[in-house]
């Protein structure tokens, strides 16, 4: 059917054609005038009008014969632009999320570059107070109005702070920033009772010189973490090991273990201290002891509790054989 009709309508166009082109020359040589123009103009025109009768009636055609050329002319066609319009339409949030993504892309590489910076004026030994640096301690019991006391903490802080940061600058006061949120925070933990310790950390990077500071507070419960007394890690030791370097080296074993093992109680201590005598008493030790196992104790010197230096010493005992 298809070949039909394109057959058909080139039959027809070669027909109309020459019939145009002759009537177009009869109305040139007869003189005739539209709208008072030229003959020949209006011979060109009838022309053109041809060619157009030529187009309307193939185009007549193909809708009276073609269901497939009526489908895609008034119901595809149709239902195109529609879909381009809402897709148009779509595309307008889709853009102002790109614009977004953009704004953020712009912020994170302005992030990137003070960040790089820092590293900058910390290879330049200019950091002051590092991220995460603990900057003041306060302890709150349960007689304490925090509300009361929590802006005498603040001033105190802020001037411990403000000696490091900007010591000439005597004139200088509340640097330290924190956000309000944190405060309500804190002060509806602290006034259902019990004893507390606030920790004020720093937030960012402070290089020297800064005006501002930004802080964050945490609130830690203050509970026992070792009592006098009590051994905190152990580890026993061979035949083999009756040597000043092998016990050296599990001393050092023993202390990161009591080191690890107070911070998982809670400690925010980061150093262990250690009494010097220990060290005499295991020469002592070794030189009348050969041949036997023996245990390494680390034992706590005093009650400490969350923020309270931990004081230790090293045992050494005899395992019975």
């Amino acid at each position: 059917m298809a070949w039909i009709l394109i057959v058909f309508l080139i039959l027809l166009g070669g027909l109309i054609a020459p019939f145009g082109d002759i009537l177009g020359t009869k109305i040139g040589k007869a003189r005739f005038s539209i709208l008072k123009l030229r003959p020949k103009k209006t011979a060109t025109i009838i022309t053109i009008i041809t060619g157009g009768f030529i187009s309307s009636i193939s185009i007549g055609l193909l809708i009276l014969v073609s269901e497939e050329f009526r489908q895609r002319l008034f119901v595809d066609i149709p239902f195109l632009q529609k879909t381009l319009d809402e897709s148009k339409k779509a595309l307008i949030p889709l853009q102002k999320e790109q614009e977004e993504l953009e704004s953020k892309i712009i912020q994170k590489e302005k992030e990137l570059n003070q960040l790089k910076n820092n590293i900058k004026e910390f290879r330049r030994g200019n950091v002051v107070i590092k991220r995460g640096q603990t900057l003041f301690i306060a302890e709150i019991n349960s007689n304490s109005n925090v509300k009361r006391d929590f802006p005498k903490i603040y001033n105190e802080a802020d001037k411990f702070v403000r000696k490091i940061v900007i010591p000439i600058n005597k004139e200088a006061k509340n640097i330290l920033l924190w956000r309000p949120s944190d405060i309500t925070e804190i002060e509806t933990i602290a006034a259902k009772g019990g004893n507390w310790i606030l920790l004020i950390k720093s937030a960012t990077n402070v290089l020297k010189g800064d005006n501002y500071v930004f802080v964050s507070p945490d609130l830690l419960e203050n509970k026992l973490i070792v009592k006098k007394g009590d051994v905190i890690t152990s580890s026993i030791l061979g035949e083999s090991d009756l040597n000043l370097k092998s016990i050296d080296l599990q001393i050092k074993s023993l202390l990161r273990e009591t080191r690890d093992e107070i911070k998982s109680k809670g400690s925010q201590v980061s150093e262990i201290k250690t009494n010097g005598n220990f060290i005499k008493k295991i020469r002592d030790f070794l030189q009348k002891n050969q041949n036997i196992k023996f245990k390494l104790e680390v034992v706590s010197l005093r009650d400490s509790k969350t923020v309270e230096p931990i004081v230790v010493e090293i045992n050494i005992l005899k395992i019975p054989s």
